[in-house]
């Protein structure tokens, strides 16, 4: 009987999302809730499995840890991609890799608004104050958003959504990205200005990019020395994207506020400084963390193992692998 594994179940609730007894009924299931912290732990955690269903990109699949998974035949992961996973190493390890296509782009955009305003309106610092016996002294006066400068980097799906957002909040909305076109600024509505207009003029910036090599560090010391002082930063997107130093340093010294969702190390160690610096608004990675999101990538999930057991795999990332089968 094949073993398939459950990685990173950090709120415990695969089991209750979707139905697992057609799969049951033909491999053992093994849920594992906490993260895996080393790639050794995630070795011998995985040995005997020939399955693995991995969440987005929570545990780290280096070619060197696929090396080291010798019964691993299969390895889904949930999303449309996954800079996680070597993809090139496990095809050369004979590793089928499957995906479950995308998601809601309506989730991540949510909670960008969400932290935006928890950040203009210190609401996280106004319902801490109420819980412990006082009421509004100690909470600064927040920031009204309409008439101020909306900045997105980025203008895809998500951002585009979340430009909209800020219209109807009656702000302004500015963009850039490396790939941003005229066209795309005009269909929404926004005004195209380049990196160092957007970061010296928006009252507000959200970050909307995938994380790849051009764009690791996007956001860096010189992007944030340029914010306006009480400016707010909300990232949703990928920790790396940002310089996480120079953040730091700017809210220590209380030049910005942030609205973050997403670290460069993930779970967020409990040590961490980002833990108690003042002026920040901190969710840990909930961006398409909704229950119709999570159910859809479980049901899929489910899906991708029996089509492999039944010799017909779909959603596959690496066809060659099949192609060398045939």
């Amino acid at each position: 009987m094949a073993r398939v594994a459950v990685l990173d179940d950090w709120q415990g609730i695969a089991e209750k999302l979707a139905d697992w007894s057609v799969l049951r009924a033909r491999a053992e299931v093994v849920f594992f809730r906490n993260a895996i912290a080393t790639p050794d732990d995630l070795v011998q955690r995985l040995a005997g499995f020939d399955i693995v269903l991995a969440m987005r990109e929570r545990t780290q699949f280096p070619a060197a840890v696929l090396q080291r998974l010798g019964e691993l035949r299969l390895l889904s992961f949930t999303g449309a991609r996954n800079a996680a996973i070597d993809t090139a190493a496990a095809t050369a390890k004979g590793i089928l890799v499957c995906n479950t296509a995308g998601r809601s782009s309506h989730a991540t955009a949510e909670l960008a608004l969400g932290l935006l305003l928890a950040c203009a309106r210190r609401i996280p610092l106004g319902d801490a104050r109420i819980r412990t016996g006082f009421f509004q002294d100690g909470v600064p006066p927040g920031l009204e958003l309409a008439g101020r400068t909306l900045g997105l980097v980025g203008l895809g799906h998500i951002g585009g959504r979340v430009a909209r957002y800020g219209k109807a909040l009656d702000m302004q909305v500015i963009a850039w990205s490396q790939n941003l076109t005229e066209a795309r600024a005009q269909e929404l509505g926004v005004t195209r200005v380049g990196k160092d207009e957007l970061f010296a003029r928006a009252d507000a910036i959200s970050i909307h990019l995938v994380l790849s090599p051009r764009t690791r560090g996007v956001v860096g010391a010189r992007e944030i020395a340029a914010m306006k002082r009480g400016a707010i930063l909300v990232n949703t997107s990928r920790g790396p994207l940002v310089d996480q130093d120079a953040l730091l340093a700017a809210l220590d010294g209380g030049r910005i506020l942030a609205g973050l969702d997403v670290y460069d190390i993930e779970p967020l160690p409990p040590a961490h400084p980002l833990r108690i610096v003042p002026n920040a608004v901190l969710t840990p990675h909930l961006g398409y963390v909704t229950e119709t999101n999570m159910a859809a990538f479980y049901r899929a999930s489910i899906e991708n193992v029996l089509a492999f057991l039944d010799g017909a795999p779909i959603r596959v990332v690496n066809p060659e692998l099949l192609a060398e089968d045939a």
